[in-house]
């Protein structure tokens, strides 16, 4: 997704005019969006190539637990993220809604294609650069690009604020061991799961959720095995 930037010089009088003040008010705010009444923001990135299409289904079940973890923590603001096919990487606008997600989530079909990770973790640094995003929520099951080049852009991340949940699906050793460095350099975690176990990701989902709502201070109040999980690995 990209933002539009203000490309216009900076005014060299000693003071601005009302007029010249006005427009730079007006500019400012079409880039942007004023503050949602949402207390975090969470960017949630899906692979959705090919074969990604059976956990897909389940992330779209899944996806209203964040949702329903951050309520009772003061609410979230999230954005989806997605890719597929040979170049397609989209982002929807930013909602406090599971059901404008869901809604999204379910016209989305898989397509082949290789990883598209670079470009997932430059939207977030985007993101976090405008406003700032207390966590990215990634699932995958592989990874097909330039580690190194990952990495980088996940120590800017980390820079930033924004703390990577990784979630890994399947046994891939190039995917692994991405992730739990992309986890590391943001002070995030690597989660790997099992599709089969929904009740599970339902679970760690709602964790990052809180943790995103809230901090580390609503994670700990959620108490349960997967904020436990989640407290273990976070710096």
């Amino acid at each position: 997704m990209r933002r539009k930037t203000d490309q216009s010089p900076a005014p060299t009088a000693p003071a601005a005019n009302a007029a010249e003040i006005d427009a730079f008010l007006r500019r400012a705010a079409a880039i942007a969006p004023p503050p949602t009444a949402a207390s975090g923001r969470l960017v949630f990135a899906l692979d959705a190539t090919m074969s990604r299409q059976p956990t897909w289904d389940l992330a779209c079940s899944l996806q209203g637990a964040m949702f329903d973890a951050a309520a009772s923590v003061g609410g979230l603001a999230v954005q989806l993220v997605y890719f597929r096919g040979l170049s397609e990487t989209r982002a929807s606008r930013w909602v406090g809604d599971a059901r404008a997600l869901g809604g999204l989530m379910g016209r989305i079909d898989c397509r082949g294609g290789r990883t598209q990770i670079a470009k997932v973790l430059a939207h977030v640094r985007r993101e976090a650069e405008a406003r700032p995003v207390a966590a990215l929520a990634y699932v995958g099951d592989c990874m097909e690009e330039d580690v190194d080049a990952l990495c980088a852009t996940a120590g800017e991340l980390g820079l930033l604020g924004v703390k990577a949940f990784m979630f890994h699906e399947g046994a891939d050793a190039a995917a692994a061991r991405a992730f739990r460095e992309i986890a590391r350099l943001t002070g995030g975690a690597y989660l790997p799961f099992d599709a089969r176990a929904a009740a599970e990701l339902r679970a760690l989902l709602g964790a990052v959720a809180a943790y995103a709502a809230g901090g580390r201070r609503a994670l700990e109040a959620q108490g349960g095995s997967a904020a436990a999980r989640l407290l273990a690995d976070l710096r």
